[in-house]
């Protein structure tokens, strides 16, 4: 059984729809918006902030490769893990209330994570942090397709891009400077959000008004019990992985099958689900299977760039934190380029695979060529480089969740918008995992070699905690072996990118096979009965507005409140 509240009738606030069901003007989408992208911002600043911070933050908590890892990949697992219960829950209750709670999940995990003693603590407040930001990145696209038709929501896409494209080059810029300022230090970089985040929450509170649908329906706790498992499984296996145990050894058997079995009972459990977490029917749309698919693919290239760049700035070239998120500024510019413009394109035309396969092209070429990074390339090779990447992404993050919104019911709307963030976020999350892996052995294997070349004593002296695994203090190391440690994580870094480019060159693939549909000119809260919402009887004495509010976001109770009707 399902209810719907207008806002104007409750609380006494405007409706987020003229009386006659019109669609919102500019100004009214704007100032409903404004929360939202404080909140969104909010969630990418946690993101980026602690990068360029990292490895001051693990040489003081003592911690080594792994740890180094872990601190990002936590946050991303819990992230990837949560965001299919977002999305499903963004079906049944109040959008706006989901995401307070997750602005308010997040601050939590931010006061106590900069209270951390220790690498344990740090992640696992990590984690508290990732289920906060999966609810704020998984929402922030569900509320705006909610309000705003497919055709117009491009326009306002690009400013979700620009929004991720300033918190990202943000972050890492503020995260330097509050490192690099001896009163503050690092702790702050978990600090510095939460007065984001309130500040988030009061705006949203004033601004942000859709219908309060309420419903008598469980939640699929299981299913979510069941995916977060084998997730974790999964990430941990791939984490641990030629460090903890082999990459061939009865512990990989035992998670890789243990993710297996949990992943096939979430699809038997899916299928007869009532309420699904995931509705394993979208998958028959080949839009949506192939934007999973490559979103996949795009999350293991975008996250790759963000995450090891500190570390070959840092320990390849020996810059500051705050230099470090400086010069990455030309992959942010171009991210900040690519998802405006094309965002404001795609909403005069109407066409979006083209930028999707451009995107798709820009993104591996980029990919690629940072794959011949050393720590000696010379800066405006890497500059390109970036910029390339940073096109690439920002034509295909926001462009993939928008081919996906535009082929759903309204019902349907936040689960099938989760489902691609789900798998973004996975891809992340594994990425992070397996080439951090990767970094970890190809930095071991090259300072190895170096000091082999300089000969017995220098290998003596570095065979201590640096070959080991742990993060190098660059300052403390005498001249040959400093060079050795910058070109082994130049290098190091070079060949993450060089793992990461095939992956880029699969999304490009997937994206080929996506037919492109025209974007409908109605948003989720303005569909009519005939596409998918409800209607009121008498009883109802609902505004057009409100039915359509009611029938974007009924979902399963649609049927029952017909026959109330």
């Amino acid at each position: 059984m399902a209810t719907t509240t207008p806002p104007g009738v409750r609380g006494g606030g405007r409706p987020e729809t003229t009386s006659d069901g019109a669609p919102m003007t500019h100004p009214q989408i704007m100032k409903a918006l404004s929360g939202l992208m404080l909140g969104m911002f909010v969630a990418i600043l946690s993101s980026t902030i602690v990068s360029n911070a990292l490895p001051q933050i693990i040489s003081d908590l003592g911690g080594t490769q792994s740890s180094y890892t872990w601190v990002v990949t936590a946050a991303l697992l819990s992230m990837t893990a949560a965001t299919p219960l977002w999305g499903k829950l963004s079906d049944l209750f109040s959008k706006k209330l989901l995401v307070q709670i997750s602005l308010v999940i997040y601050v939590l995990g931010s006061v106590v994570a900069g209270l951390s003693q220790n690498t344990g603590m740090l992640i696992a407040c990590r984690v508290v942090q990732g289920i906060g930001v999966g609810g704020l990145s998984a929402l922030a696209q569900i509320v705006m397709a909610a309000m705003i038709s497919p055709r117009e929501r491009g326009r306002y896409s690009g400013y979700l891009g620009a929004v991720f494209a300033v918190a990202t080059v943000g972050g890492p810029l503020l995260g330097g400077v509050i490192t690099d300022t001896e009163w503050l230090g690092w702790r702050w970089c978990f600090y510095v959000g939460v007065p984001f985040a309130v500040i988030a929450l009061v705006v949203l509170q004033k601004t942000l008004r859709l219908p309060v649908v309420r419903r008598d329906v469980k939640v699929d706790w299981l299913g979510a019990f069941l995916i977060s498992g084998a997730v974790s499984l999964l990430l941990i296996w791939v984490t641990q992985a030629g460090d903890s145990y082999d990459w061939i050894s009865w512990t990989t058997l035992a998670m890789t099958g243990g993710a297996v079995v949990l992943g096939l009972l979430f699809v038997l459990v899916e299928s007869r689900a009532s309420n699904p977490i995931i509705p394993l029917r979208l998958f028959r749309n080949k839009t949506i299977s192939l934007a999973s698919a490559a979103s996949l693919f795009v999350g293991i290239a975008m996250f790759s760039g963000t995450v090891f760049f500190s570390q070959y700035f840092q320990l390849a070239r020996g810059e500051s934190p705050t230099m470090s998120g400086v010069l990455t500024i030309p992959m942010i510019g171009g991210l900040f380029v690519s998802s405006t413009v094309s965002g404001q394109v795609i909403t005069k035309t109407g066409k979006w695979k083209a930028w999707l396969v451009s995107g798709g092209v820009l993104l591996t070429a980029g990919l690629g060529l940072l794959g011949t990074l050393r720590y000696d390339t010379p800066y405006w090779h890497i500059a390109v480089y970036m910029a390339l990447t940073g096109l690439g992404l920002g034509m295909m993050m926001q462009n993939l969740v928008l081919a996906t919104q535009n082929q759903v019911a309204p019902e349907d709307l936040g689960a099938a918008s989760s489902v691609v963030t789900f798998f973004r976020s996975l891809g992340g999350a594994m990425g992070v995992s397996a080439l951090g892996a990767v970094m970890a052995n190809r930095v071991t294997h090259y300072v190895q070699e170096g000091l082999a070349a300089l000969g017995p004593k220098a290998a003596a002296l570095g065979h201590g905690g640096t070959a080991g695994g742990g993060i190098p203090d660059l300052d403390k190391l005498p001249a040959p072996f400093r060079t050795v440690i910058e070109s082994a994580y130049g290098h190091g870094v070079g060949d993450v990118f060089l793992y990461a480019a095939p992956a880029a060159l699969l999304g490009l693939v997937l994206v080929l096979f996506i037919k492109e549909v025209a974007l409908k000119s109605k948003p989720a809260l303005h569909t009519p009965a005939a596409e998918g919402g409800t209607e009121n009887g008498p009883e109802g004495a609902q505004t057009p507005a409100a039915a359509a509010g009611t029938a974007g976001t009924a979902g399963p109770a649609a049927s029952a409140a017909r026959g109330d009707g």
